[in-house]
């Protein structure tokens, strides 16, 4: 165990992290089982099996996520969903 900085938190050396308990809860609660957080397992666990395969290909940087209000909501995001694959040949990212 070492001081870091002036701050003298105890770190472990080895993994360089903080082995003090946080003096202030997260006031938002667990970022482990969020939208976001199961997205990022989702996304790294695919990669890596494209990797281990020899599959090359890129994520699109980000993703949009929407709160479903309404049937009208619900139903405009389902035809958007089933109808968006039919226009991949019309998109300026799309190679033959």
């Amino acid at each position: 165990m070492h001081t870091f900085g002036h701050f003298n938190t105890k770190i472990n050396s080895m993994h360089r992290v903080s082995t003090e308990k946080p003096k202030f809860k997260n006031q938002f609660g667990s970022q482990s089982k969020n939208l976001s957080s199961i997205i990022r397992g989702y996304k790294s666990a695919i990669t890596t099996y494209a990797r281990k395969n020899g599959i090359e290909f890129n994520w699109q940087p980000g993703f949009h996520e929407h709160i479903v209000r309404s049937e009208e909501d619900l139903n405009r995001i389902t035809e958007y969903i089933i109808n968006n694959p039919i226009k991949w040949e019309e998109d300026q990212f799309y190679k033959l």
